[in-house]
């Protein structure tokens, strides 16, 4: 996707949130902890999926990554959300809150490390 810098970014992170998810799902099947605890590994793994987003959100876009990134942040959530809404009846909780706080400031991040590493 070499036209949108912020579909582009959204492309990978959503490779590598569905690759953290896969990972995170092995864990699980592999130990006995609880499904309700994984909150924190949750939002760690859709920071760092936005994170390198972000990335590849500033670095195509040339200039101004945090706002690429935190563009790509707000409609990261707003993708996440319409799947649970849809797939699984899931409203807006409190959880999808917290996602949408760190998901912009996630992208935002990403976005102006990515402006500086354009050739």
């Amino acid at each position: 996707m070499k036209g949108s810098p912020l579909l582009s970014g959204l492309m990978y992170a959503v490779l590598f949130m569905l690759a953290g998810t896969l990972a995170a799902s092995l864990v699980l099947l592999g130990t006995e902890v609880a499904e309700g605890s994984w909150l924190s590994a949750t939002l760690t793994i859709h920071a760092l999926s936005l994170f390198i987003g972000g990335i590849v959100s500033g670095r195509r876009s040339g200039s101004r990554g945090w706002y690429q990134g935190g563009l790509l942040g707000l409609l990261y959530t707003a993708v996440i959300w319409m799947i649970g809404f849809l797939a699984y009846d899931a409203g807006f909780t409190q959880e999808m809150l917290v996602l949408g706080g760190v998901a912009p400031v996630a992208g935002a991040l990403g976005g102006m490390i990515g402006v500086n590493l354009k050739r």
